[in-house]
């Protein structure tokens, strides 16, 4: 669910492109998630104050996950179609895998590094072929890969917290230290908000309800259990339904050539997970035998 609420935020974000600017869309956006999550704790109750290095981590989160990456991603899709932002944020758990495996100390693999070449190789792919059209260009190709590099050091940064908060009280944090940051953008959402359709007006309401509150808590609570390199592998299925979507509800699609890309990276990410076979139990059967003559 998770995943779809994140492939359809691609979609709602290249519709609005129009309406409401990058900054004003992503104040309206982390405004309703953060009021929606607050009303939330407040009705849970059960608040655990975070200790003085915690507020650290929820800081750079906020700033970065919530406000950096959705102006930079807002702005990389009025230059680029939803597919094609959707596959370029997939770096982005190449660089988790680089990142946990020196913060986080998860083991790097030779697959790690043979995965990481080409998932690159992917983005260039992807960055030429949307750099030879003339409705898309390198600027928009490079603000999603600066929304990509936000969210992959956010996702390490954030492992260690939702070990000791809850995940919803993390994400609220970080999603209202976002809104602060965004608060530059009031006067271009007043008169986005006052110029509107309903219509649009209730695509903010969505993005802050769905793909921010509901998938980011849901996303947080994944990652209390699981590996942060495993987790981000899992963003790999959004590309497609991104695609999927954004062929009904927008009619448009990427380049062929970037699906070449797309392809590119998600082979590098299957790459990076593979494990080396266990030569102990591989061993076994004949240590038997042996014993056994």
């Amino acid at each position: 669910m998770t995943l779809v609420l994140w492939a359809s935020a691609f979609v709602a974000i290249r519709h609005l492109g129009e309406s409401f600017s990058p900054g004003a869309l992503s104040l309206g956006r982390l405004l309703v998630a953060s009021l929606a999550l607050g009303a939330v704790l407040v009705a849970r109750g059960g608040w655990r104050g975070p200790s003085r290095p915690d507020w650290g981590r929820l800081v750079v989160i906020g700033v970065l996950w919530f406000g950096l990456y959705n102006v930079a991603l807002n702005a990389g899709e009025r230059r680029v179609d939803a597919g094609t932002a959707a596959m370029l944020i997939q770096l982005a758990p190449v660089l988790v895998a680089m990142l946990a495996a020196v913060f986080l100390h998860e083991r790097p693999t030779l697959a790690l590094g043979v995965g990481l070449l080409v998932a690159f190789l992917g983005v260039v792919v992807i960055a030429s072929a949307t750099s030879e059209d003339a409705g898309r260009d390198v600027v928009g190709v490079a603000l999603c890969l600066v929304a990509a590099a936000a969210y992959a050091v956010s996702l390490v940064v954030q492992k260690p917290l939702v070990a000791r908060l809850p995940a919803i009280q993390v994400t609220w944090i970080a999603c209202t230290v976002g809104t602060l940051s965004c608060l530059p953008f009031t006067g271009s959402l007043l008169d986005s908000v006052g110029s509107a359709s309903a219509v649009d007006l209730w695509w903010v309401v969505y993005l802050g309800l769905f793909p921010t509150a509901v998938a980011f808590s849901t996303y947080a609570v994944a990652l209390k259990h699981m590996s942060a390199g495993n987790l981000s592998v899992t963003t790999y299925l959004v590309p497609p339904i991104t695609v999927l979507l954004s062929w009904l509800v927008l009619s448009e699609a990427p380049p062929t050539l970037a699906y070449v890309g797309g392809a590119l990276c998600l082979l590098g990410v299957a790459v990076t997970r593979r494990r080396p076979p266990d030569r102990g139990t591989a061993a076994a059967p004949a240590v038997g035998k042996e014993a056994s003559t």
